[in-house]
């Protein structure tokens, strides 16, 4: 009896038992869970989180631009056809392979502080934390002019053929997918009350439902006005004075001069060598590190021997996020205010002295930040890799979805609430302070093998996101699995570890886990002292590109998780 005969027979007997659901996730190649192959192509390939936003990618490279253009391109679409985790009021970070230095290069186009806003208005209002939504979160908007850093150094094509796309698609309208349904309709109860969202965000009185066309005209005028007038239509422009009487009505303190004296940063990516293969994440503000010190820290356990999903690759991974994230807690924040030890914290002596503290046995209510000594020396995810062979990394964010709630006049995007996440205690890395970029959570990454580009890849989600790079990392390197299957594959999420915001970890924190863990395993971890608990949504999203040098060919993953697609052609 050939194969297929066998298992659509044991289908049909598995159907009348009513035992079908796991015959469904069966492949015929690959790994048990559900999963599909990868997309392979030669001259290009884009992933994103919007199948639309992917085409948009492609149809740049197609008509002659390089990765940077078609990544502008896509989070331009992005912008308007998922609000719900970025827009032009948010920020940006990008790393780039270059490939005619054979480089990469990374940038950091966060916003800061608004000037006139001091600590004391916070601590007179009684505040110990900065609010969710509103004005007082609200930071310079940094993404656009990430865009112009971005194409000045290598963009190819023109922004007005780059930005048309998604001037066409505001104008026109889009089909709304699933997901992103999903959240805007969750985001609709909280966000409404704040000034522009219902004009905006609402049409019909309501949050668009899957499947009806959404149109943003206002958002197509603010393209089109970029497009024509650069990155100083927006910081210096009728776009920066609209923002600035909008926020003056609303009571907030972002101005035009916050506007105008906005800059982005070219920063150098750093890494480390996990089993030959080099991670790279971008310095602080941002959480990255806390990827490569994760890494450092489970390097020291043979992982591929403990095994995927096991409970002693549970534990290590945990106890090594708990470690790393003290030391966020402490240390991650604007390095023009603090002297940020980033060469110490993502050293492999500091990682086996922080090695020593876990037990295999038991899990930690738990752990002190470290004390390494000074040396000298929601989201979404993109990525997009051209014929000359450059790839692009890059992640770009309102925070908490859709943002402040505050949408200017006529603008057609919400701005950011990233500020919510300084910390109000005084004399703290993170403390708030005018002119100061916050902690950031959205990280791009990337992975080097002997000096050459190996993959470009991010997973979307808050404090998930260095969690989710790990398990990525070693799902390819420690568990053999392709692109496609290290996204899919079952996630871990530890949470309550202590913030940057200020608060601390007492209790240990909880362990959230897919269905895919089975409970054999979520036992065994509770004996183990782990607090676990099952969970759906909060385990991020997942984009990547590989390069085959071999076969000079890019392999492509978007997960299930998101509406996204991988392509290529």
């Amino acid at each position: 009896m050939g194969l297929f005969v066998f298992r659509k027979l044991l289908f049909w007997i598995l159907l009348g038992a009513g035992a079908v659901t796991a015959l469904g996730q069966d492949r015929i190649t690959g790994r048990p869970f559900a999963t599909r192959s990868e997309v392979i192509a030669r001259y290009g390939m884009a992933a994103t989180s919007q199948p639309l936003a992917t085409q948009i990618a492609l149809d740049i490279l197609k008509s002659g631009g390089n990765a940077v253009d078609a990544a502008i391109a896509a989070n331009a679409a992005l912008g308007l056809m998922e609000p719900t985790g970025c827009g032009i009021g948010g920020d940006l970070f990008a790393i780039i392979w270059d490939a005619e230095t054979e480089k990469l290069v990374g940038l950091n186009a966060s916003g800061r502080s608004p000037a006139s806003l001091e600590l004391d208005v916070f601590l007179k209002a009684g505040l110990s934390k900065v609010p969710a939504h509103g004005p007082l979160p609200v930071t310079v908007p940094g993404c656009v002019d990430g865009w112009f850093e971005l194409h000045e150094r290598f963009g190819s094509l023109p922004m007005e053929r780059i930005l048309e796309p998604a001037i066409q698609y505001a104008k026109d309208g889009f089909p709304l997918s699933e997901l992103i349904a999903y959240y805007w309709e969750r985001s609709v109860p909280i966000l409404q009350k704040h000034e522009g969202f219902r004009e905006t965000f609402m049409p019909d009185g309501r949050a668009p439902r899957k499947g009806e066309i959404f149109r943003n005209p206002s958002l197509a005028d603010t393209y089109e006005a970029i497009a024509k007038g650069g990155r100083d239509a927006f910081y210096k422009g009728e776009i920066a004075r609209t923002i600035d009487k909008f926020m003056k009505r609303v009571g907030g303190f972002l101005s035009y001069e916050d506007l105008a004296s906005h800059t982005s940063e070219w920063v150098e990516p750093v890494s480390t060598n996990y089993r030959g293969y080099d991670v790279w994440e971008l310095p602080p503000n941002g959480q990255g590190i806390a990827a490569l010190q994760m890494l450092n820290v489970l390097e020291g356990y043979d992982i591929a021997e403990m095994g995927f999903g096991s409970v002693e690759y549970i534990h290590v991974f945990v106890e090594a996020k708990k470690l790393a994230f003290e030391d966020r807690a402490r240390f991650y924040a604007d390095p023009d205010f603090n002297d940020i030890p980033v060469d110490a914290l993502i050293s492999k002596d500091y990682a086996r002295e922080r090695r020593e503290l876990i037990s295999l046995d038991r899990s930690a209510r738990r752990y002190d930040a470290g004390n390494p000594s000074l040396d000298d020396g929601d989201t979404i995810y993109l990525t997009v890799a051209d014929k000359d062979g450059n790839m692009v990394s890059l992640i770009q964010s309102n925070y908490r979805g859709m943002g402040s709630g505050l949408s200017p006049d006529g603008l057609g995007f919400i701005l950011q609430d990233r500020g919510e996440l300084f910390d109000l205690k005084a004399g703290r890395f993170n403390t708030y302070a005018p002119k100061k970029r916050p902690f950031h959570t959205i990280i791009p990454a990337f992975v080097t093998k002997d000096g050459k580009p190996f993959m470009s890849f991010g997973v979307m989600g808050g404090s998930m996101q260095p969690q989710g790079h790990v398990q990525i990392v070693t799902n390819i390197i420690d568990f053999g699995m392709s692109l496609q299957e290290a996204g899919d594959a079952p996630r871990v999420r530890h949470g309550g570890s202590s913030q940057p915001t200020g608060e601390r970890m007492t209790d240990g924190g909880t362990v959230y886990v897919e269905t895919g863990i089975p409970y054999e395993t979520i036992r065994e971890l509770r004996k183990k002292g782990h607090r676990v608990a099952y969970d759906v949504g909060g385990f991020g999203g997942y984009q990547a590109i590989m390069f085959d040098a071999e076969h000079r060919a890019y392999y492509g993953a978007s997960e299930s998780r998101k509406d996204g697609q991988a392509a290529g052609y």
